[in-house]
């Protein structure tokens, strides 16, 4: 999967690029460009990162000149700086940088951390005592080498520490460390529209029993004042710019998982129903489990379950590098599906189609790479080369069906406590 996606995927897609006229800029770092450029020029001369100026430059440096939105064949985004100012911030150490140098340390640093995020994820879930000592390895091959990894990583998206800090942070929030805990959540906020529910749902959480968890809430809203208030002192009108910046990037990027794939004409105008139905659906699981104890079944299957349904309405069709979120539940469902398919026949059903879906592209990977020497290179780019990511979309919705199951089977029917022990590794 490796090889496809680096030897066969990306090469094409530089090589249709560049017959757009649009392949003269980075290729490698590229989500990660506009954050490098941005926080140097507001080191260096102070310039404001969402200025048309900015924008201009952040496309000449990925695309070789701007864009002209009126040409069909440009890229289907203007590629502005759409993050919060304080990533800017924090990232002016890697502005010192040249940007060659910058984008190999992020690459080593997201490896690192994707893989790391599998253990903080186990602990989060109770599951870190219940797998073998091959399932680990296993799980972070495998999370390494999916398509949605390798996205991230080739072009050095911070979804991956985002699921990083959150992962770390429900972690410290099971290990009773909930300053610790809140101030990482306020760190995933460089990508808002990722952790936004999780976030309603522990704020909702920690006032459901304020005493005891009050310390989570003031790190969490002291580390975000932190953030803003450090970039306010830089930019004072930043806030507005981008806010401007995030609803006019509706227009260009596409509609959220739930529409995109029901097409233009029907998706248009189902997806704000379709979307508002999930959010309220996400609301109400929140406002239910908000006692749960973060050490229980109902608390890790509320995040993971809370965690799709941002990956199907919050996040753009196109972002499957975002869907590194869908971690949790996936180890969820990988751990623990023996107990629930005894029990729930469509489960068995759902789980056949949904780990098919993500099996899907290690299994055509290699049939992929066998087939390229053989077929012309016309036949294998147009009706071969994108094979293994054809499921890539449908993943989502799996792992939603099935938390949901697990969920309401979960609720009704404790699942066995050894299954799910948070106990640190040492202690009775």
């Amino acid at each position: 999967m490796i090889y496809y996606h680096l030897a066969l995927f990306v090469p094409q897609a530089r090589e249709v690029r560049a017959e757009q006229g649009f392949g003269n800029g980075y290729s490698f770092g590229a989500d990660f460009y506009p954050i490098w450029l941005t926080s140097r020029a507001s080191l260096l001369t102070h310039r404001d990162p969402y200025s048309p100026e900015m924008t201009r430059q952040i496309q000449i440096g990925l695309f070789g000149r701007s864009l002209d939105t009126s040409n069909p064949a440009a890229p289907p985004d203007y590629r502005a700086f759409a993050y919060p100012a304080f990533v800017d911030v924090l990232f002016w150490p890697a502005a010192l940088l040249p940007f060659s140098v910058a984008r190999v340390g992020l690459a080593v640093i997201l490896v690192a951390v994707t893989a790391l995020s599998i253990f903080l994820w186990l602990r989060a879930l109770c599951l870190s005592l219940s797998v073998s000592p091959v399932t680990i390895p296993a799980l972070v091959l495998l999370t390494l080498s999916s398509y949605a990894v390798l996205e991230g990583l080739f072009a050095e998206q911070l979804g991956l520490l985002v699921g990083f800090l959150l992962a770390a942070s429900l972690a410290a929030l099971v290990d009773g460390r909930l300053s610790l805990s809140g101030s990482l959540l306020a760190l995933t906020l460089i990508k808002p529209q990722m952790t936004a529910l999780v976030v309603a749902y522990l704020l909702l959480w920690s006032f459901g029993q304020w005493r005891a968890r009050w310390r989570f809430v003031g790190s969490f809203l002291l580390t975000s004042a932190l953030l803003v208030a450090s970039s306010l002192l830089v930019w004072p009108g930043w806030i507005p710019q981008w806010l401007q910046v995030v609803f006019g990037y509706r227009q260009y990027s596409t509609p959220p998982l739930v529409g995109y794939l029901l097409g233009t004409a029907v998706g248009s105008r189902l997806t704000p129903f379709l979307v508002a139905i999930f959010l309220v659906s996400a609301l109400a699981l929140a406002a239910r489990m908000r006692h749960a104890s973060p050490t229980s079944t109902e608390f890790a299957l509320t995040v993971s379950l809370l965690l799709a349904i941002t990956a199907i309405t919050l996040l753009p069709g196109h972002a499957v590098y975002d869907h590194v979120i869908l971690l949790p539940g996936v180890i969820l469902i990988a751990l623990s599906w023996r107990v629930f398919a005894r029990s729930i026949p469509l489960f068995r059903v759902v789980l056949g189609a949904g780990a098919l879906a993500l099996f899907w592209q290690w299994i055509l990977a290699p049939a992929v790479i066998a087939m390229r020497p053989i077929l012309s290179p016309q036949l294998f780019a147009s009706a071969v080369l994108t094979l293994p990511i054809r499921t890539a979309a449908s993943i989502p919705f799996g792992v939603l069906a099935l938390l949901g199951l697990m969920m309401r089977q979960g609720t009704r029917k404790k699942l066995p406590v050894e299954m799910f022990d948070c106990r640190k590794p040492g202690t009775d």
